[in-house]
């Protein structure tokens, strides 16, 4: 019986779940993302959120501990470059599982699983919302004071527009060129061949005819 058995082994030996675990997590660390079983989603999650935590702390005592966890020195620098300044003002909870189904031949349940800084479909425009907190006092016959935090919405910028005022255009001298008046063409008339003047032909005179 499995009483009070937080652990899951997975069916697998120390060995091997330890490996699997330390692949999945660099794979994580590197690609922000990964498909998996839902078992194995929660197991990872168990054991990459502390690395997470420790990669905060940029020593080299933190950087041993993390890559005797992971061996692999890409996700190490990843985590420590990259991550731990995403994820630095985040007190925990740095991954995401998100259901996805079930597989088709063993209809195990699917899951992805992220880191929450590098979904930017959830961050972007959303306004977390504190919840009211209460204060007890420790002092006899004090009543309880219940404090509302609410989130502070920044002040709006009146921007005033000033009239527009338009700037006189330097006028440019052009030197005025004098006007040149074409003068009007005169068209000469064409003389055709059939309107040529008439030559006036001599009247023929007729010789007197004389018989012989």
């Amino acid at each position: 019986m499995r009483h009070a058995k937080k652990n899951n082994h997975l069916g697998r030996t120390a060995a091997h779940r330890e490996a699997m675990l330390s692949n999945m997590a660099a794979s994580l660390l590197l690609h922000k993302r990964i498909s998996t079983t839902l078992a194995k989603a929660k197991e990872l999650r168990k054991y990459i959120e502390p690395l997470i935590t420790r990669g905060k702390e940029d020593t080299t005592h933190s950087r041993r501990v993390v890559f005797s966890y992971l061996q692999n020195k890409f996700a190490v620098s990843e985590l420590f470059r990259e991550i731990s300044q995403k994820v630095g003002d985040r007190p925990g909870g740095y991954t995401r599982i998100l259901k996805t189904g079930f597989r088709k031949g063993d209809n195990a349940e699917m899951c992805i699983i992220e880191l929450v800084d590098y979904n930017e479909t959830y961050t972007v425009g959303d306004e977390k919302k504190k919840a009211a907190k209460t204060r007890r006092s420790r002092g006899k016959g004090k009543t309880e004071e219940k404090v509302e935090v609410r989130s502070r919405k920044p002040e709006e910028v009146v921007v005033t527009e000033e009239p527009l005022v338009e700037k006189p255009v330097a006028e440019t001298s052009i030197p005025e060129e004098p006007l040149v008046t074409e003068e009007p063409l005169v068209e000469e008339p064409t003389l055709l061949p059939e309107e040529a003047p008439l030559v006036d032909e001599e009247p023929a005179t007729e010789e007197p005819v004389t018989e012989e």
